[in-house]
């Protein structure tokens, strides 16, 4: 039996799940409602105050769809009360991150002004001009939109200019050496 797949998945006061026709999960919460599609294969059953994911066989591919999407209807669940956040952080002379309005001007050694638009359940937050939280009810949403805003400019091994996530550590090369 999958480790992951097998553990209950405990349901807040305030959240109810449901299954609805074509094997689509939906998890509404106080801040927001997600909806998941799934295999026809796996079943959900709402038992009390647990939601537990089951497979029909042991089969591998049964096995591995029993723990994802357990993880996935776990990260519904989260999301929909708590919420996600990620933080990224600029690092270069003149780098900066402004906001304006919903959307975010990214100053990192372009020629030209990169504006920063959020898509619809995602939000971006500048805490200082050298850092930004990308926050939402949406985990994959939220780290995408982050991967993406570090895409613009990665960290460079040599000095470390570039936009990570905070607390990343950026792994230096040591630069040419005179003899």
């Amino acid at each position: 039996m999958s480790r992951i797949g097998k553990l209950p998945i405990p349901l807040p006061s305030g959240v109810e799940v449901s299954t609805g026709t074509g094997n689509v999960v939906s998890v509404t919460g106080p801040k927001g409602t997600l909806t998941q599609p799934m295999d026809p294969d796996i079943t959900l059953d709402v038992e009390g105050d647990v939601v537990v994911v089951k497979r029909p066989t042991d089969r591998p591919r049964h096995r591995a769809l029993h723990g994802l999407y357990r993880s996935l209807v776990q990260n519904m669940i989260t999301g929909v009360t708590e919420g996600y956040e990620k933080r990224l952080e600029i690092t270069g002379v003149g780098y900066r991150f402004v906001q304006k309005g919903t959307d975010v001007d990214l100053s990192a050694g372009f020629s030209h002004p990169v504006i920063l638009t959020p898509p619809s359940g995602v939000e971006f937050k500048v805490i200082a001009p050298n850092q930004m939280a990308i926050i939402g009810i949406d985990k994959q949403a939220v780290g995408e939109e982050a991967a993406k805003i570090r895409a613009k400019r990665p960290p460079e091994p040599y000095k470390g200019k570039g936009i990570k996530y905070q607390g990343e550590h950026i792994r230096r090369k040591v630069g040419k050496r005179a003899q």
